[in-house]
């Protein structure tokens, strides 16, 4: 038989460059779906990262809540409060781990929604057109946690009170002149509530009036007038909004209006309780005096404090609550109803002496007055429920 010898010659560089073709596909391959998965895992990262920049903006909010700021703004959707912007060196975490920006929205007296968009870091870096942006956007119903008070009176004292001459307390609910209806008028509480063993005295055409006039409560004792649920009046204290030392206050005190916004920047514009559709009627503001007081005009709305005595002359008048730690003396009064609208109470722990009403001077109980400037001097606190929503 003959023998026939086939030329093989090139087989091996052929095989070869198919090996290399079925290795590059499977490098290719693992490469991209490597790829693949970094990317998703990147992605994956950086989206739980956004969504914790926006929890911690959310939560960011709550605690350094503003009543001035929030509070006292239009209900949803005629207005909102900017956040600062998420793209913004002002909005960044403090570990620079992203930035977050968003509003906050008034949906009636007590409820609020915080609505809160958050980036991470890259995708801060990246502005509006940046790719690969991963950012979440959540929203927190809040509720404004008030000042629990205990008001069972127009008046709560801690020492005995002598009311003279048209002096007046009055524990009936009223309704300052000029506001628009708060609803229904309160059950009548007592004119003066004192602690045991005090005396309330009247003369001239002095009057009290209330349901009972006059309420003896052994319960009332120094926490009364410094301790108000969970906060104490120190910390109310430090909440305010104008801090001013012991001096004599003349007709100064009263609203002030730049380029028709109230400008809040000046420490005698304490508010404009007389007139509520003014621009200084929504400003409800914390005032803590941290000594004696002697005030002469004109008004102001919210929560007054005095460390020490107060020593009301004139017509001025305050709307809202007043507490003052030490003895509450007032003469004259002018023309106007009341000095006082709203709750006060004075501890008369500073001077122990009597709390001395005289002239044209009256303090009315109105739970209008007195709600308002609790729900616009609160803090705001989380829903107790799942209060929070995954926003698209």
């Amino acid at each position: 038989m003959n023998r026939i010898v086939q030329n093989e010659r090139g087989m091996a560089l052929a095989v070869a460059i198919f090996a290399l073709v079925i290795v590059g596909a499977l490098v290719a391959g693992a490469l991209f779906a490597g790829t693949q998965e970094q990317r998703v895992g990147d992605s994956s990262r950086r989206l739980q990262q956004s969504f914790g920049v926006a929890e911690l903006g959310v939560y960011d909010v709550v605690r350094t809540w503003d009543p001035v700021t929030y509070n006292q703004r239009g209900a949803y959707p005629t207005d909102s409060v900017a956040l600062p912007n998420a793209l913004l060196p002002t909005g960044r975490t403090p570990r620079n781990s992203g930035s977050y920006g968003g509003y906050v929205y008034r949906l009636n007296d007590n409820l609020y929604l915080i609505d809160v968009t958050g980036h991470d870091t890259v995708s801060g870096a990246g502005g509006n057109g940046g790719s690969g942006r991963a950012r979440q956007r959540v929203g927190l119903l809040t509720r404004i946690k008030v000042l629990q008070l205990n008001v069972q009176a127009s008046l709560t004292t801690g020492n005995s009170d002598a009311l003279s001459g048209q002096a007046t307390v009055d524990g009936t609910d009223h309704i300052p002149p000029g506001w628009p209806s708060c609803g229904a008028l309160g059950p009548s509480l007592a004119g003066v509530r004192s602690d045991q063993g005090t005396t309330v005295d009247t003369s001239g055409s002095a009057r009290i009036i209330g349901t009972p006039p006059v309420m003896i409560d052994p319960s009332v004792s120094d926490t009364t007038f410094s301790r108000f649920g969970d906060v104490s009046y120190s910390q109310l204290a430090a909440r305010a909004n104008l801090t001013l030392g012991s001096q004599n206050f003349s007709s100064s005190i009263g609203p002030v209006v730049t380029n028709g916004v109230c400008d809040k920047t000046v420490l005698t514009n304490w508010g404009d309780g007389a007139n509520p559709t003014q621009p200084c009627g929504g400003y409800f503001p914390i005032v803590h005096i941290t000594g004696d007081a002697t005030i002469n005009g004109v008004q102001g709305q919210g929560i007054l404090l005095i460390d020490g005595d107060l020593n009301v002359q004139g017509g001025f008048q305050w709307f809202g609550i007043t507490i003052v730690q030490g003895t509450l003396k007032t003469s004259g009064g002018g023309s106007t109803d009341a000095h006082f609208w709203g709750a006060t109470m004075v501890h008369d722990s500073v001077a122990f002496g009597t709390n001395t009403l005289s002239g044209h001077a009256n303090i009315n109980y109105s739970s209008c007055a007195l709600m308002q400037a609790l729900n616009n001097t609160g803090v705001v606190a989380p829903m107790r429920s799942r209060g929070w929503v995954q926003l698209f």
